[in-house]
């Protein structure tokens, strides 16, 4: 008697796109939408301002002169009001639909905001938007060397609070080699190392001796926050003419491109360090997504054992990765003394390594989304500059503290979910 053998079926798809899939639908968004509506309308609406506000599109040196735009303040925040309340039940009718918002519905809510604020602060004055969006790009850059140093250590299994340490040792660093050689390029060689080192500690400690990462970046800060202030107050503050005056970087003016109005004066009347870290972005990003490199540091982020299956050498590769990640943020504490302030203070970094931890959980360990959460912070912390320049009535504490709740939020997943690579923090230890 023969036997039929059984017809096994292929298992249905249970991806987005297979009949399994079920939408679930998340009201995260649209309850963050109705928030910032709420907040607008009794911002721009039952506390609206009367006046005109003035935005200065171009400066004197615009080879192309953009006439400024006024805006009648109490009308400009009732019709963005309107216009934030019909996006909001945009957002509404796409979750009932399972459908999701998409970023570029997100994108014109949040520029919609910004103009509604920026009208309603700047009533009868005006606000010089190439100089708001310069100054935040400047005050963004070391903090985007430190996100790019971050996204590379965590996403290769390392933790790396020690950013604030390596922006801070090669500030100090550049400052003392370009004061002595005279040659910024030497200054910015020497931040590079001087973050190479740092990190070469940290790494040491949690690959090779399984420390607590978190409990050596710290240590780390302090120490370096220890000795900079020591060799400052010791050496370089008395010897200031030598030792803590160094040659700044240029600006270089791109031809064409820096005539541009808005862009050109904003990007492309910069610095070499800007410059470099223009490219840097580009190839961190496509270094980490697209190459051999990028495929096994996060492979040994992920799941270092199944890479060490493969012939992977995790320690190796986590210990040389954290070292240039180091080197990265070196130079985002090069641009405070070559490019920015122009000499070395105790302390001067105030936190902007945590800051740049901060864009990278808010870039979910993404370079180009690490970037941007920088360059919000780069424009929270130059709006209150220029909001308490202008006179506006709103406290400045309040736009510093703007980027934290954003953050907060991110975190908390309001935004999306934010999972770090599996293994960032966790020694591995070979079996």
């Amino acid at each position: 008697m023969s036997t039929v053998a059984p017809v096994v079926q292929p298992a249905q798809p249970t991806t987005p796109e297979g009949p399994d899939f079920e939408f679930v639908k998340s009201w995260k968004v649209t309850i963050a939408l109705s928030i910032f509506t709420v907040l607008s309308f009794l911002l721009l609406v039952v506390f609206g301002r009367d006046g005109t506000s003035t935005m200065r599109l171009s400066t004197s040196s615009d080879l192309i002169q953009l006439p400024d735009v006024e805006l009648p303040t109490r009308v400009t925040g009732i019709v963005i009001t309107v216009l934030l309340l019909l996006i909001t039940g945009v957002s509404v009718w796409l979750v009932r639909a399972k459908a999701k918002a998409p970023i570029w519905l997100i994108a014109v809510y949040a520029v919609l905001v910004l103009i509604g604020f920026l009208a309603w602060a700047a009533a009868d004055k005006s606000i010089p938007v190439p100089g708001l969006l310069f100054g935040s790009l400047s005050l963004a850059v070391p903090l985007i060397f430190g996100a790019l140093g971050g996204v590379i250590s965590e996403r290769v299994g390392v933790v790396n609070i020690a950013i604030e340490g390596q922006l801070l040792a090669g500030a100090f660093t550049s400052a003392m080699v370009a004061s002595l050689t005279r040659q910024p390029l030497l200054g910015l060689l020497a931040a590079m190392l001087a973050g190479v080192l740092v990190s070469m500690v940290l790494a040491a400690f949690a690959i090779k001796y399984f420390v607590d990462q978190v409990i050596v970046g710290v240590v780390l800060n302090v120490l370096v926050i220890g000795l900079t202030g020591f060799l400052y107050s010791q050496v370089m503050a008395p010897n200031a003419a030598l030792l803590n005056q160094p040659p700044r970087f240029e600006r270089i003016n791109i031809p064409l491109l820096s005539e541009i109005p808005i862009i050109g004066p904003v990007f492309f009347r910069q610095t070499l360090i800007v410059y470099i870290m223009y490219v840097a972005v580009a190839v961190v990003f496509y270094g980490i997504f697209h190459t051999k490199w990028g495929l096994r540091l996060r492979s040994v982020g992920e799941h270092p054992q199944a890479a060490d299956t493969v012939g992977i050498n995790v320690a190796s590769t986590r210990f040389w990765n954290v070292s240039i990640a180091g080197a990265i943020v070196g130079l985002g504490g090069a641009y405070f003394t070559l490019g920015s302030v122009g000499a070395f203070g105790k302390e001067m970094t105030a936190g902007a390594g945590f800051i740049a931890l901060a864009a990278v959980i808010f870039g979910r360990w993404d370079p180009i989304r690490a970037t941007l959460a920088a360059l919000l912070f780069g424009f929270a912390s130059n709006l209150q500059n220029v909001l308490s320049i202008i006179g506006s009535p709103v406290p400045s504490e309040f736009m510093l503290m703007l980027p934290y709740l954003v953050t907060i939020f991110a975190v908390a997943g309001l935004v999306g979910q934010s999972r770090g690579p599996a293994a960032s923090g966790k020694p591995y230890i070979k079996s």
